[in-house]
């Protein structure tokens, strides 16, 4: 029996989701009605969700086959649409699939089809042509950040997916910028085109940081010293920038990770792991980390180096101030640099040199067994609960993925963790314990 929209509130609950905004109860009144729907909305202002529970709603959870598809850009959206989708807890199957993760994970999600899959355009079209999975159930069809799927070059697969999904009766795009035309290949013919890009980032400030010398990285450091302990991203142009400014931050005691297209899948799996539980409070990376990320809120981003157009500026802000929170991106000007065009009047930030970054009292241990072995958060709990002796308050976040989880425990409690469940029994598998 599918979901009303007038019963979604349960849903919504267990993301801790109260209140719809009015971005939200507008987009899903659409995409429930109209057969095309295009979503321009600022990052961080929830289009997943506005775009995932009318889906939920329409879906036959009585029928064993992919009913809705979704494409994306990156896999790490991949992977957070897929958390939103479990944690929503509809009661039927999702699967996520995308470049760089092992061709026999696939196999076995698609053995057993999900109601919905997600993907990355160019391992969806590979699946396609091997004939991975049947297409006549898929009705819906959304691709979500497309202006930066023709970004980086996935038109030609697109096209082929959308080909081959004659079926197709509802097709949902959204954007967060409205730089890029619809391409003939999606053939929408008169699509609802719901902009709310006029919004913009109401609670950002903008800030510039005046270089006190040459070296930027120093600037930078003296900078993350004058804003504490908080949650925030570096962006960079390049790699080599990244790892300048990493070795750089590294020299001077400060903790950071780093995220980048040049690291492989699982190393940023990781870093971002750390970075939602509080074992990381910052962030060097490259435009990758600039939209699609399931991360905690941030109180400020800083540009390193500023990007070369306006919409990767605007992406990269969106990172912060989303929703209604505050937050501020900051802007280091070197000596002698011309300016951006697109850049607004700055206000200058004075830095004050008075603060003391400390050391993060949060360590994640990683688990070697998750949803496959039949693994699930509550079981953990009780492993580091009990056999652990920890008490509730000194639990941390606990992140359960397909063949592996990881947990958020106090610094000072690690070593002694790893010795007492280290090999422990969980469901019926002995699973190996170690800090990540």
């Amino acid at each position: 029996m599918n979901i009303s929209l007038q019963d979604t509130s349960q849903l919504l609950a267990k993301l801790g989701v109260t209140m719809l905004n009015p971005m939200q109860k507008h987009a899903i009144a659409a995409i429930h009605e109209k057969p095309e729907v295009v979503l321009l909305s600022p990052t961080g202002t929830g289009k997943t969700l506005a775009f995932m529970v009318p889906i939920i709603v329409q879906i036959n959870p009585d029928l064993a086959q992919i009913q809705a598809l979704i494409l994306v850009p990156s896999r790490e959206l991949a992977q957070q649409i897929e958390q939103v989708v479990r944690a929503l807890g509809a009661g039927f199957k999702a699967n996520a699939i995308y470049g760089g993760r092992a061709g026999y994970q696939d196999k076995l999600d698609l053995k057993h089809p999900p109601a919905l899959l997600i993907g990355t355009p160019g391992r969806v079209a590979d699946h396609l042509r091997r004939g991975s999975f049947n297409t006549d159930a898929i009705q819906t069809i959304v691709l979500d950040e497309f202006d930066k799927s023709l970004e980086i070059g996935f038109e030609k697969d697109m096209a082929e997916i959308i080909n081959a999904l004659p079926k197709v009766r509802k097709r949902i795009l959204t954007s967060a910028t409205t730089k890029t035309e619809l391409p003939g290949f999606l053939r929408m013919k008169q699509p609802l085109i719901l902009d709310y890009l006029w919004q913009g980032n109401k609670h950002l400030r903008m800030r510039s940081v005046m270089a006190t010398s040459f070296d930027t990285r120093e600037t930078l450091a003296k900078l993350l010293v004058h804003l504490g302990n908080q949650p925030g991203i570096i962006f960079c142009n390049f790699k080599e920038s990244i790892r300048d400014v990493s070795e750089t931050l590294t020299r001077k005691g400060i903790e950071h990770g780093c995220f980048s297209s040049n690291m492989d899948q699982n190393e940023r799996e990781k870093v971002l792991v750390k970075f939602r539980n509080g074992t990381l409070q910052l962030i060097v990376a490259s435009d990758l980390a600039a939209r699609g990320l399931d991360i905690p809120e941030l109180r400020f981003i800083i540009h390193f180096e500023l990007p070369n157009t306006e919409t990767d500026f605007t992406h990269r802000n969106g990172r912060t101030a989303r929703m209604n929170s505050d937050g501020t991106a900051y802007i280091i000007i070197a000596r002698n640099q011309p300016l951006r065009e697109y850049l607004p009047e700055l206000k200058e930030e004075k830095l004050a040199d008075n603060k003391q970054l400390q050391k993060s009292k949060i360590k994640t241990l990683y688990i070697a067994g998750g949803r496959r072995d039949k693994i699930s958060k509550a079981d953990i709990a009780g492993l580091f609960l009990k056999q652990g002796q920890l008490n509730v308050t000194e639990l941390g976040r606990i992140e359960v993925k397909q063949d592996c989880a990881y947990v958020a425990v106090p610094a000072s409690k690690t070593g002694k963790l790893v010795d007492l469940l280290n090999n422990s029994k969980l469901k019926t598998k002995r699973v190996r314990i170690s800090e990540l």
